[in-house]
């Protein structure tokens, strides 16, 4: 099921500011050289991730999940002057392309990136922060959510990807893993009184969920 036509995609897209040249090679390189391409998150939802952190302002930022660093990079854009984002990804594989993909970006400097499991690492992140991305393996959507939630600041937003699964999450008997884990974990999101939360439908689904 695809939310959005062709069409509309390409009306958003031409309707958005423009990625820089550097996202616009991250998003070509990881086409051509990287398995499974669609997990990037892409010109409109990098635009979306830009914008919200750039209403924020923050300080610090967590992103699970880096895959080649395009989401990285637009979520950095809204740091503050002395602001830090964190990026974690347990893919040892993609790391030097991950790295120099940072070099090029002036925002590099203000990257953390974190090789290894998410689950140890986030626990040993003395920090605060103001902003946190869930984007990678999503049975551990939960895990990772109850593990940031009391790091993050009240007002703070966790924004979680792939919550509708190409729509498979409406489905009333979920025949696969994946799916059924999404809609227990968006059933706990929406009967979790910590928080504020809603659904937008871009691209594969973002929760935006905010800290009371």
């Amino acid at each position: 099921m695809e939310l959005l036509s062709n069409e509309l995609k390409n009306y958003l897209e031409t309707t958005c500011d423009p990625e820089t040249k550097l996202l616009k090679r991250i998003d070509r390189e990881t086409n051509l050289k990287v398995s499974m391409p669609r997990m990037l998150s892409g010109h409109y939802q990098g635009r979306v991730l830009s914008m919200l952190s750039k209403l924020l302002g923050p300080r610090r930022i967590l992103e699970v999940g880096t895959f080649t660093g395009y989401a990285s990079l637009c979520l950095a854009e809204g740091l503050s002057p002395d602001g830090i984002l964190y990026t974690i990804d347990i893919n040892a594989e993609l790391e030097d392309m991950v790295r120099a993909n940072f070099r090029e970006s002036a925002l590099g400097a203000k990257i953390n990136y974190l090789v290894g499991n998410a689950t140890e690492i986030i626990p040993n992140l003395d920090e605060v922060f103001d902003l946190v991305f869930i984007d990678a393996d999503k049975k551990n959507n939960e895990t990772y959510y109850n593990l940031c939630i009391d790091k993050l600041r009240s007002g703070g937003l966790i924004i979680v990807d792939n919550v509708l699964w190409s729509g498979k999450v409406l489905e009333n008997i979920k025949t696969d893993s994946s799916t059924a884990l999404i809609g227990s974990f968006n059933d706990f999101i929406a009967s979790d009184e910590r928080v504020e939360k809603l659904i937008l439908p871009v691209r594969d689904g973002l929760y935006m969920i905010r800290k009371k």
